[in-house]
């Protein structure tokens, strides 16, 4: 209110007076006033239509160039609500209102406001760095803070996945640029490794141009890259080679799943073996005079033929 008070001077625009003398309604130029009143709301009304209108045809313009409609949206509002504070200064200006004042106390409130949502200001400064940086859009397939799903929405406080199982996360963006991106789709080709394990007896050569065979066969597979087969591992209960093939982004899903159950079948048809890890676990136990545990149980089960003959 005391503000209020001290600028009602400035939005009458009343001329100077002599020092002790009372403003009354008849020392009031109404012809002055009237006019800039009437010039700040044309001036009003006048930015408001143009700010809708440049706006407008910021839109259709990055349209027209291919941008990308999320950030098509966020460059259109952030330009219509930049010259609509200017033009809210202007017709405050004219009106006699000081701008340096208003400015001030916007400042002050901002810092208030921004010191009170510091959470929600950072969600906003992630989205404005996911639109304009753009690691991902929408139909990608990704992995953000440690999840997994499809972009289906970025906005600008947060950001909506849809997962493989047709459930809905929303994550708020600054968890996500907090944590490592992973796009799935950003490239048009993807690389599938598939690792298999031979037996020891097995002969590597065969084993090596069966896989290369097979991923040959398979259509989905690309012929360029070349796929291949290298020897990556000695373990324990076998040979493991991994086949290395190339196929198109959309098609890694049903190329995986063909070639694993192609490696399975012909590995097994052209006679390979594919091991498992085993053990073989033998028990020793000796009782007071030594005798293994084997004995003992040999010789405590009963042949039904020796107690026939014995009676």
């Amino acid at each position: 209110m005391l503000a209020l008070a001290a600028l009602l001077p400035t939005l009458v625009q009343t001329p100077a007076k002599p020092p002790g003398s009372a403003l009354t309604w008849q020392s009031i130029n109404w012809t002055a006033l009237a006019t800039n009143w009437g010039v700040a709301l044309l001036i009003l009304l006048f930015g408001l239509w143009l700010a809708r209108w440049v706006s407008r045809l910021l839109d259709r313009a990055l349209q027209r160039g291919g941008v990308e409609a999320t950030l098509t949206g966020f460059l259109r509002n952030v330009t219509y609500a930049v010259m609509v504070v200017v033009v809210v200064i202007a017709a405050l200006q004219k009106i006699g209102v000081p701008t340096t004042s208003v400015l001030a106390v916007l400042g002050a409130a901002g810092l208030a406001v921004g010191l009170a949502l510091k959470d929600s200001l950072s969600n906003i400064a992630s989205g404005v760095m996911l639109i304009m940086l753009r690691p991902f859009r929408e139909g990608d397939a990704v992995q953000a803070a440690g999840l997994e799903g499809v972009v289906e929405e970025i906005r600008i406080f947060q950001t909506r996945l849809r997962t493989y199982d047709n459930r809905a996360i929303v994550l708020p963006n600054s968890m996500i640029t907090g944590a490592p991106i992973i796009n799935f789709t950003a490239k048009p080709r993807r690389r599938i490794d598939i690792l298999v394990g031979v037996g020891y007896d097995d002969d590597l050569k065969q084993a090596r141009e069966v896989l290369l065979q097979l991923a040959r066969d398979n259509d989905l597979v690309l012929k360029d890259p070349a796929p291949f087969v290298q020897v990556t591992r000695l373990s324990e209960s076998s040979v493991d080679l991994t086949l290395f093939a190339w196929c198109r982004t959309p098609d890694f899903g049903e190329t995986k799943s063909q070639l694993t159950e192609a490696v399975r079948t012909e590995l097994i048809g052209h006679g390979l073996n594919i091991p498992y890890p085993q053990r073989d676990l033998h028990v020793y136990h000796h009782n007071g005079d030594g005798t293994p545990l084997g004995e003992i149980i040999t010789r405590s089960v009963v042949d039904d033929g020796d107690v026939t003959a014995k009676a």
